[in-house]
């Protein structure tokens, strides 16, 4: 047994030192021979009586915490060795009140010691995240939050995203908040233009989507939570501190508690008008890399290095994290579970999904499962970069049939409606494209197994990836790359805005009756624009600001989303849990160069209208519809009108480029 235990310690001891050797100080092949603690708590544990402090550092030769008057500067309370026990771990008890008090973790490995960290499990942090906080986090808590909980979700094809950064809804004068740029500005209640127009949580809830998912809004890197005097802007995918909310959208980042407690209230503002949030993570990169808080705990460990011993980058922002690691896929599991507990969060979308490996998306869905079933997982499903972990593993949009619970955003529908985000004058199908029709179709059932689906056609995707429709989030705009309305005029040059509204309403009228998620860049509804920008992750609020003038501007385009919406909540045929019940009641009617039809039969999912048709017709000239006897007529160009007063025989005809809908009773 000493033996064996002599021989695991200079295997570590000779990791260590690969890991500190010229160039390769990073790398060592054999990172899984480390001791782990899967099942240690590494949180911080706090009670009036005693706080308990551990890290996981298997490579150190000591560990100690340093206490701390304020989140920054200030006086040095004192410092504390941690004390080594099994496997990596160190831990530390002290038995007083520490409420309040700040710390740092100090490692130190091969005779250095390495800069201070508030640590990975940091839960409570002071201005910039440089130090973490011991604090009860019940006290954080908003009067009735033991009460508060999110809207149920059976399948998540019934919920309606709109994707919003923190700022942009409220940063413009033009909102009429009180909170501008703040996590309490989202919930604000009985804002409007000047028009006397909804904004904020407001518009979203006349709207009727039922969640928003936020951008980045845990404490990210990039801007200075000590200067929020001067202008600064930033989507937030450089993470910091993983379990913090952003201090710069608090009302003050220099109290710990008071983002905490903020967030919570935001949480619960959205609830409280039956909104889920859903929760943008970044936990296939981090903001820093050499001094990231990870390297600053076990260097090296919890990143994948090429062969030679370079950072791998597949997130394009100079690393990648090992999600197959254990103590790496444990923290992700982890993080994730925390934010559901401890801020009720009703979703999560994972950016750059296709680094992470499907083990750990599935353990992690498995898990938020039991904490909540309403709770809901998607992603992109693909890399920036090339990966060391090997295509099979890989959470990536072909592997989605792999994955129990997580969905995937669907490109090809992206792409197949309006054009390439990589090439600025590409069209789609709305746009005229020649050859979309296939990628559309395949969109509409939720990218899964369709016999009518001609898979040799479809832009990306040659073979079905979605086990069932839920699993493909239908999009044809996000926060990145130009907005819809920006897209559509780059590439249809000398389009008038009448003809560019009309393309724009058509792609989102496919979204809204497509069988996946259907996912809303916010603002969209309102013919959103960055003056041409595709990339605005850094630019000022006055790019990527919704400017509210343009509700009473494009008050027909918003009317139009709404009635949408409107329809695809009150029809449970738009949103089928299955891709058998797809299979066996959807039949593709027409499919011809720019028009598309299909016909939902027989009640689908229990819906009152016994038969549904849809059209989609992106031509410039109407498109005649043979019938077979009388349909009411539900959509047709920007009219909805959902009790069908208008009755059609023999034929019909499709105003050009827009959806008809029709039904039978």
């Amino acid at each position: 047994m000493m033996l064996m235990l002599k021989l695991s310690f200079l295997l570590l001891m000779a990791t260590t030192t690969a890991l500190f050797s010229g160039k390769d100080r990073h790398y060592h092949k054999n990172y899984d021979a480390y001791p782990t603690a899967p099942d240690a708590s590494l949180w911080l544990a706090y009670s009036p009586q005693q706080t308990t402090f551990s890290l996981w550092s298997p490579v150190a030769e000591e560990v100690k915490v340093n206490l701390y008057e304020q989140g920054e500067g200030g006086k040095q309370l004192g410092q504390h060795p941690l004390l080594k026990e099994n496997n990596g771990l160190r831990k530390l008890s002290l038995d007083q009140d520490l409420q309040g008090t700040y710390y740092t973790y100090q490692v130190k490995v091969n005779g250095h010691w390495l800069q201070e960290t508030p640590g990975i499990y940091a839960t409570a942090v002071g201005v910039n995240g440089k130090r973490a906080m011991v604090l009860d986090l019940a006290t954080t808590d908003p009067e009735g939050w033991q009460q508060d909980k999110g809207p149920a979700v059976d399948k998540p094809n019934e919920v309606i995203i709109y994707e919003a950064h923190v700022r942009d809804i409220t940063s413009s004068p033009s909102s009429g908040s009180s909170k501008p740029g703040k996590f309490l500005g989202l919930v604000e209640n009985g804002t409007t233009t000047k028009e006397g127009l909804t904004t904020g949580i407001d518009h979203m809830k006349e709207l009727g989507i039922t969640h928003v998912h936020l951008l980045p809004s845990f404490d990210f890197r990039s801007v200075d939570e000590a200067a929020l005097d001067k202008p600064q802007f930033n989507w937030g995918y450089d993470p910091q501190n993983y379990n913090v909310p952003e201090g710069s959208y608090s009302s003050d980042p220099y109290q710990a508690e008071v983002r905490i407690k903020e967030f919570k209230q935001m949480v619960q503002g959205f609830h409280q008008n039956g909104i889920g949030v859903v929760l943008d993570v970044v936990y296939n990169h981090t903001g820093e890399t050499e001094h990231s808080n990870f390297n600053l705990e076990v260097p090296g460990y919890y990143y994948r290095h090429t062969p030679e011993g370079k950072w791998s980058d597949a997130s394009a922002c100079g690393n990648e994290t090992a999600s197959e690691r254990a103590m790496m896929r444990k923290y992700i599991i982890e993080s994730c579970k925390f934010w559901a507990k401890e801020y009720h969060i009703d979703g999560f979308r994972f950016d750059l999904m296709g680094i992470h490996d499907v083990e750990t998306m599935n353990q992690l869905t498995e898990e938020l499962k039991k904490i909540n079933p309403n709770i809901f997982v998607y992603g992109e499903g693909w890399t920036a970069g090339k990966s060391p972990l090997p295509d099979k593993e890989k959470a990536l949009k072909a592997n989605t049939y792999k994955l129990k619970s997580v969905a995937a955003f669907s490109d090809d529908i992206r792409d197949g409606l309006k054009g390439s985000v990589f090439e600025e004058k590409s069209r789609g199908f709305v746009s005229g494209a020649k050859d979309t029709e296939e990628s559309v179709k395949f969109g509409v059932v939720g990218s899964i197994k369709h016999p009518q689906v001609n898979y040799t056609k479809i832009n990306y995707s040659k073979a079905p990836w979605a086990n069932e429709p839920w699993q493909s989030v239908s999009y044809v705009s996000c926060h990145d790359n130009h907005t819809l309305f920006d897209k559509l005029k780059i590439s249809c040059k000398g389009a008038s805005k009448e003809e560019l509204k009309k393309m724009h309403m058509l792609s989102n009228a496919v979204v809204l009756t497509s069988q996946g998620i259907p996912f809303l860049h916010a603002g969209v509804e309102l013919l959103r624009t960055k003056n041409g920008e595709h990339n605005s992750y850094n630019l000022p609020d006055s790019v990527n600001q919704i400017n509210w003038a343009w509700k009473a501007e494009n008050k027909e385009v918003f009317d139009y989303y709404k009635g949408l919406i409107t329809l695809r909540k009150a029809h449970p045929a738009f949103r089928m849990p299955s891709a058998d019940m797809v299979n066996k009641h959807l039949h593709f009617t027409v499919s011809e160069p720019g028009l598309i039809g299909y016909q939902i039969r027989d009640h689908a999912h229990n819906d009152k209208w016994k038969n549904i048709r849809v059209y989609y017709n992106a031509r410039k000239s109407p498109a005649a519809i043979k019938l077979d006897g009388a349909w009411q007529v539900s959509v047709s160009g920007q009219d909805i009108d959902l009790k069908g007063s208008r009755t059609v025989k023999d034929k019909v005809v499709v105003p050009p480029v827009s959806m008809l809908v029709l039904f039978q009773e």
